[in-house]
C-alpha cells in the first residue's frame, strides 16, 4: 500500500469546499466513501456501522445524481426538503445526513481515542468513542447490539499495521480527524439551524395530531 489507508481522503478533502467556502455534495460524499475501506479493516465489528454509512451515502447520492446542478452544495438537499415539507421523513437527506454525519462523529473519536490513548485496547476505544457519540441517539436494543460487535474488534497493533502500509499511520490520523472535525461541526451547526427556524415558522413543528415533533430527531 502506497502511503497509510487515510490517504485517499485526506488528498480528498481538499476539494471538499468551493471557493465561496461552502461544502460541496460530491467531494464530501467521496471522502466519506472513501473512509469505508478503513471501515473494512476493523471487520465483522464494524458490520453495523459500515452499513449505517453506506446507505445514507448511497441515499444522498442518489438525490444529488438526479440534478447535479441544483445539488452541487451539500445543504441544498436539506433545503429543497424543508421547502417541499418532507424533510422529517425517515428516508429524507435529510436524516441521511444527519445519521452520515454522526456516523462520521464517531469514526473521528475513535481514530482520536487510537491517537490519544495509545495503551487502549480496540474495544475500549471503540466503547468509548460510541458512548461519547451514538449511544445517545441509540435504542436499547441498538446499543446492546453495538457492545456485542465491539467483543469482536480486532488486536489494535495488526489493526494499525493493517491501515499504515508505507505511511506515518499515526500522523494520517491526526490530519484525518483535523480536517474531518470542522466539516461535522458545520453540519450539525446547520442542522440545529434549519430545525430553529422551522420551529419559528411553524410554532412549534407539529404532526398531524398537532403534537410537537422534533426535526427528524435533529439534535436537541
Amino acid at each position: 500500500m502506497e502511503g497509510t489507508v487515510f490517504a485517499p481522503a485526506l488528498e480528498g478533502f481538499k476539494a471538499v469546499k468551493s471557493e465561496q467556502g461552502e461544502i460541496l455534495t460530491k467531494p464530501f460524499l467521496d471522502v466519506c466513501k472513501q473512509i469505508l475501506p478503513v471501515i473494512d479493516k476493523f471487520g465483522a465489528a464494524m458490520t453495523l456501522v459500515k452499513s449505517d454509512i453506506g446507505g445514507n451515502i448511497t441515499r444522498l447520492e442518489s438525490k444529488y445524481e438526479s440534478n447535479p446542478a441544483a445539488f452541487n452544495l451539500l445543504y441544498s438537499l436539506v433545503q429543497v426538503e424543508i421547502e417541499a415539507k418532507t424533510a422529517k421523513a425517515s428516508s429524507s437527506c435529510t436524516n441521511g445526513l444527519l445519521w452520515l454525519t454522526r456516523a462520521m462523529d464517531f469514526l473521528v473519536e475513535l481514530f482520536r481515542n487510537l491517537l490519544e490513548h495509545q495503551d487502549w485496547a480496540m474495544s475500549e476505544a471503540c466503547t468509548d468513542s460510541y458512548g461519547k457519540t451514538l449511544k445517545k441517539w441509540h435504542g436499547w436494543i441498538a446499543s446492546s447490539t453495538f457492545s456485542i460487535a465491539m467483543k469482536l474488534a480486532p488486536d489494535r497493533k495488526k489493526f494499525m499495521e493493517v491501515i499504515g502500509g508505507n505511511g506515518d499511520v499515526m500522523g494520517d490520523i491526526e490530519k484525518f480527524c483535523d480536517a474531518f472535525t470542522p466539516l461535522l461541526q458545520e453540519n450539525h451547526k446547520f442542522l440545529v439551524d434549519m430545525r430553529d427556524r422551522m420551529k419559528l415558522k411553524n410554532n412549534p413543528l407539529m404532526d398531524d395530531a398537532g403534537s410537537g415533533v422534533p426535526f427528524p430527531e435533529i439534535l436537541s
